[in-house]
């Protein structure tokens, strides 16, 4: 046995086999049921000649088989890589090529697409459709590239554990969100994959689990019944999965957001703990939840007891609607990244709100670097600002991009430390407050703004939905603070009006000199924001603003 995604997952299954493992929508599978499906389709992908360390693509919505197929990959020691189902042919084709997959399991509506990539890549030569979780009647043709369907790869083949022995040096990839450039993949070891982002080290204490320790938990009555709202084609929803996998928990999971739907599912399901990304979730949920409220009849959400947020900001304006709302869950901002696994926690209620930024503490060897690359001392270095990084277990690197994993995963006095670029501020007591990306840092004479604790505060007023704050082109300050905002229905934003609004949050330096109304602000499928599209649109109104002046 080793510490290995697949032996941890199986370690559950033998602990626990009749628990449910799994739900979506009228669907539940136990531990033993998804076992042995994953089983099946790990020996068909076996048959058709994929050896440990391929690359197998997967490319599908939240579904049963959707978790199957994860399960399936990492049995036979190949390496899974996750697709985001959003993408266009060139994307695709992008991602075919640098991930040199060999195998394709998709759903069966992106058929079309899939048929569009095949020829133009020879090592992509295996293709499996599973049903269309939201249109499982769909028929799109899989001939021509010579797919074959999930329950027909599935027939006649064996269910037996029978896959030999793994190593914790197999390779698990996670392909970032790319809202910079194009996506990157992320190699990880298992054993290092399991550490920091699949519960191998307790997140509360610091301390590091045995192999068997999830396991034996997975004996236990009552285990948690879970709700991650993000796709796991975003690497902290797989992350959680498997993790409460390891642990012998019921994980829900539902194909498409939906705030209505969400909260039925809490409260027919008593769903303890849900993991959201930030206020694009958050805000629509406790909208829903306020509205339900309204109309005499509200939503229960007392199974509640763990709200989690990551990936995006959690605002001081959605939270106080949370905490009011709902004062009983416990509230966290988790700090983290693809290259990182978890790197903090911060724990909030009604008193501790912080208007900055999310406040967490540390987890174990998470640290901050100054622009020497040198680590700073927590204690002698509060106020200061620097990069957040983690040593200890740190991915490979990149795959197939050595220049840009020598930037990101550093070698500091010996020791090795992932720094994805991610600017905080020391905070007493081993905390810090998340700034944001560096790279979308906005220089105005000479002053550093860092765009989410401006995103934060702006969401304070009371007509904003939803903002990105972006630098854009300017002849005196060589940047100004730029915001794209979109307004609530029915409501307007004015710029003079939202600077003398956030005079009480920000200095002056940092306040917007320009704004953008939009009609939706531009994320990707996992909430996650995309500075460049918003930096194209502010761009666009100041050149249309330009021309109308002139």
């Amino acid at each position: 046995m080793a510490l290995n995604i697949a032996d941890l997952f199986e370690h559950a299954v033998d602990a626990a086999p009749d628990k449910p493992a799994v739900k979506v929508g009228d669907r539940t599978v136990t531990y033993a049921e998804l076992e042995s499906e994953s089983n099946k389709l790990a020996h068909y992908l076996q048959a058709q000649g994929v050896q440990p360390g391929d690359h197998v693509a997967i490319y599908a919505k939240n579904s049963i088989e959707h978790v199957v197929a994860v399960l399936a990959v990492v049995k036979i020691r190949a390496v899974t890589i996750n697709v985001n189902y959003r993408y266009v042919e060139g994307e695709l084709d992008y991602l075919f090529d640098n991930s040199d997959a060999v195998a394709v399991i998709f759903e069966r509506t992106y058929a079309p697409l899939v048929a569009k990539c095949a020829p133009k890549h020879d090592k992509l030569t295996t293709f499996v459709a599973i049903p269309d979780v939201i249109e499982p009647d769909d028929q799109s043709d899989i001939s021509e590239f010579g797919g074959v369907l999930y329950a027909d790869a599935l027939a006649g083949q064996s269910d037996v554990r029978d896959f030999g022995e793994r190593s914790p040096d197999d390779l698990h990839i996670i392909y970032t969100g790319g809202t910079t450039g194009f996506p990157k993949g992320v190699m990880w070891r298992h054993e290092d994959f399991w550490r920091v982002l699949g519960g191998g080290i307790d997140f509360y204490t610091g301390e590091p689990l045995s192999e068997y320790d999830q396991s034996e938990q997975a004996k236990q009555d009552g285990r948690m019944v879970t709700f991650p709202l993000s796709p796991l084609m975003h690497g902290g929803a797989q992350a959680g999965l498997l993790m409460h996998l390891f642990a012998g928990h019921l994980t829900i999971l539902e194909p498409k957001f939906d705030p209505q739907r969400t909260w039925e599912i809490i409260d027919e399901n008593g769903v303890m703990l849900i993991f959201m990304t930030g206020d694009a979730m958050a805000r629509p949920l406790i909208e829903e939840f306020e509205r339900k409220a309204a109309t005499g009849t509200p939503y229960d959400g007392n199974s509640l007891f763990a709200v989690s947020s990551s990936a995006a900001i959690f605002s001081p304006e959605v939270k106080e609607r949370w905490i009011a709302a709902l004062p009983n869950p416990v509230y966290t901002d988790s700090v983290g990244a693809s290259e990182t696994g978890f790197q903090g926690m911060g724990m909030q209620d009604k008193e501790h709100i912080s208007s900055d930024g999310p406040v967490v503490a540390l987890g174990p060897n998470s640290v901050v670097l100054d622009e020497q690359n040198n680590v700073l001392d927590m204690e002698s270095n509060v106020g200061k600002i620097g990069r957040l990084g983690r040593g200890g277990s740190v991915p490979v690197g990149y795959y197939k991009d050595p220049e840009k994993s020598a930037a990101t995963f550093l070698e500091v006095d010996g020791k090795r430390y992932s720094v994805p670029g991610d600017f905080a501020r020391i905070e007493e007591g081993n905390r810090v407050t998340l700034l944001g990306r560096g790279s979308n840092c906005v220089n105005t004479g000479g002053e550093k703004v860092y765009p989410e604790e401006v995103e934060m505060a702006i969401k304070r007023h009371p007509a904003v939905y939803d903002v990105l704050v972006v630098g854009i082109p300017d002849a005196k300050f060589g940047q100004a603070v730029a915001a794209v905002v979109q307004p609530r229905e029915g409501e307007t934003v004015e710029l003079e009006e939202l600077r003398e609004f956030l005079r009480e949050y920000l200095s002056g330096y940092k306040l917007p000199r320009a704004l953008t109304l939009v009609p939706e602000i531009p994320r990707n499928a996992t909430g996650k924001a995309q500075y460049p599209r918003a930096k194209e649109l502010a761009i666009e109104d100041l050149k249309t603003r330009e021309g109308v002046s002139a």
